[in-house]
């Protein structure tokens, strides 16, 4: 999720006028409504680690006491049950075990022009990955999509500081995830970190971040602090355009301090479990250790999507559509319920032939209850482009119930 306001304000009041609802109302997910909007925010995505720098790590040292699923296997990415350790965290134990695994992702871009004539690559940034998966031929992290993004040659940067040329095998800018790989002879001493079932975070949980914040002199950096909220729905830009919001994402809060570098390095757990891969912070005057990270469960989905198409298929419902409770007043429907997402428009065929409209007030997907966007978008994901899904909407008074089938939003291998 890379986004950056260069003023640092925060957006106008969303209550004020006519035209500011219209506005407000069409910043949805693409992956929830089918089609991309624009806004402001004042969020900055890690992707603001562009500074010639990076990470890299140390020794090699065994993992933690969690079983990996993910070596040496042609099978797909698990998640286990969240375990923690017994006692005083040892960050230093956690630490030595995973840092092998984090790497330092730089991304080399074209330079010159037709009036330059002294073209060659130049590094355009340096952001973190992990190491995932392991199979006979290579090793795969996992990062986000801005790290790798428009590159001309990318690589990673092991422990021992050497530099390793990495491969795209696909991206998605709609969760701001991508996957990479090298040789696996270059990791074969490495052990992949395995993911935790993110469900099961809780706030006030321990939780510790390794990367690059600042990039390659501040390489191996270790912080810590505690998931400070769950469910916090977050926009995700695009890559090329900070304007343009891609989606909405539902995403874990941490005040454990995330730096710029410190894109796509894992947030983990205190038994060495990734629970999130970090992606965001707030910027803020006046805000501090505000930080975000992707949920495991969303990442492993995506990597396996990514690992056996080498693309990402979202579901999309084909509206544009806004959280009831942030609706103006003025604005507010004539609905028995103080929950759900506000129908703003229909912009989907599928959509529209299935009865929904505009003023529709969406309160389940299935059986799921849907409270808010962060709750309608992880009900969606939850099926696959071109299934039939059951809508429940009040329509003023009137409780109904449609069936729409979802579209589908492809992300191409390079995001």
């Amino acid at each position: 999720m890379g986004f950056y306001q260069e003023t640092g304000e925060p957006r106008p009041n969303r209550s004020s006028g006519g035209a500011a609802f219209k506005q407000i109302a069409s910043v949805v997910g693409a992956a929830v409504i089918g089609s991309a909007v624009t806004a402001g925010i004042f969020v900055t995505g890690l992707r603001n680690n562009w500074i010639p720098m990076g990470t890299a790590g140390n020794t090699v040292a065994s993992q933690p006491s969690t079983t990996q699923t993910n070596s040496n296997t042609s099978g797909p990415i698990t998640v286990q049950n969240l375990t923690s350790s017994a006692g005083a965290t040892n960050i230093t134990a956690i630490y030595q075990a995973v840092e092998p695994a984090v790497v330092a992702i730089v991304n080399y871009q074209s330079s010159g022009g037709f009036f330059n004539q002294s073209q060659g690559l130049q590094e355009s940034g340096v952001g973190s990955g992990v190491l995932i998966k392991k199979d006979s031929q290579y090793g795969y992290f996992v990062t986000n999509n801005h790290v790798v993004y428009n590159a001309d040659k990318l690589e990673i940067v092991l422990s021992n500081g050497t530099h390793v040329q990495a491969t795209v095998v696909g991206a998605d800018p709609y969760t701001d995830l991508a996957v990479i790989r090298v040789p696996v002879s270059q990791v074969k001493n490495i052990q992949p970190v395995a993911f935790a079932n993110s469900d099961q975070v809780v706030p006030g949980q321990e939780v510790i971040a390794i990367g690059a914040p600042g990039g390659l002199d501040f390489r191996e950096t270790v912080t810590s602090g505690i998931v400070s909220g769950i469910q916090r729905l977050m926009p995700v830009l695009a890559p090329d355009d900070e304007n343009t919001v891609l989606d909405y994402q539902s995403v874990i809060q941490t005040d454990a301090p995330i730096n710029p570098g410190n894109s796509g390095g894992p947030l983990l757990s205190t038994s060495g479990q990734i629970v999130g891969i970090n992606s965001s912070k707030i910027v803020e005057t006046g805000f501090e250790n505000m930080g975000f990270a992707i949920p495991a469960n969303e990442v492993s989905d995506v990597v396996n999507q990514i690992l056996t198409t080498g693309h990402v298929e979202h579901p999309a419902l084909g509206i544009e559509a806004y959280s009831l409770s942030s609706v103006p007043q003025a604005y507010w429907p004539d609905v028995p319920v103080t929950y759900g997402v506000y129908v703003y428009a229909v912009t989907s065929s599928q959509a529209k032939q299935a009865g929904l409209q505009q003023g529709d007030v969406i309160v389940a997907v299935g059986n799921k209850t849907v409270q808010d966007e962060a709750d309608l978008r992880t009900a969606l994901f939850s099926y696959k482009p071109g299934q039939t899904v059951s809508i429940t909407v009040y329509r003023g008074s009137q409780k109904l119930t449609l069936n729409v089938t979802l579209g589908s939003l492809s992300a191409s291998p390079q995001g």
